[in-house]
Order: C-alpha cells, then structure tokens, then sequence
C-alpha cells in the first residue's frame, strides 16, 4: 500500500513563500504521477499541480500559475510543492496524491493514493 505522508505548511504572510513536502513510501518515485490539491470549507477540491515523471511534464492551475513550483527527488522519494508570492487565497488545506493520468489541460486525473492534509494559512 502507497503511504503519502506530508509535511509543511502553517502560518505564512502574504507575499511569502513556504514549501510543502511529500514523502512517498514507494519503491520507485519515477513510476507515480503525482499532484497536490488544495480544498477550502464549503469549497471542492481543487488541483494545484501536477507532474508526470515522463518528461518531467507539469501543470499548474490558472491561480498558482507562475507562483508555484513543483518538483521531486527520486532519492529522497519525495515531491515539494514551492509556494512564492503567497495571497490570502491560497488558504487552504493541501494534499498530495499519486494520479494513473496526467492531463496537460487538467492535471492530475484518476486520482489513488493521498496524503493527509496540512493546513496552509496565509495571513498577517
């Protein structure tokens, strides 16, 4: 069974930046797609990013475009999620997950294994 254990997040002020980590109790990082996802109370879920290891292809939603980063380490078997120019919006709590599809228009599709969730706040 695929453990996403995620680490990070808590309180940033507007304009910062923080990163979230994602570590993945897999035999081989290269073979997951992989993404994170953001959800608000009273909201969906939403994609943030995703990245297929085929290529290192990535995509990002129209709201963190430019802003966010994403990337991994096959030998530390963990994905980061890279938050710059933080606004109040991105509040959120965010997850990780492995994908079976990556969409160039969508991101991560065909969702299996997640992460817990870790509060991310950005406030004064």
């Amino acid at each position: 069974q695929v453990q996403l254990v995620v680490s990070g997040g808590g309180l940033v002020q507007p304009g910062g930046s923080t990163t979230l980590s994602c570590a993945a109790s897999v035999s081989t990082l290269d073979a997951y797609i992989l993404g994170w996802f953001r959800q608000t109370p009273g909201k969906e879920r939403e994609g943030v990013s995703c990245i297929n290891p085929i290529g290192g292809r990535t995509w990002f939603a129209d709201s963190v475009k430019g802003r966010f980063t994403i990337s991994k380490d096959n030998a530390k078997k963990t994905v980061y999620l890279r938050m710059n120019s933080l606004k109040p919006e991105d509040t959120a709590v965010y997850y990780c997950a492995t994908s079976d599809y990556f969409s160039p228009s969508g991101g991560c599709r065909m969702t299996r294994h997640w992460g817990q969730g870790t509060q991310v706040t950005v406030s004064s």
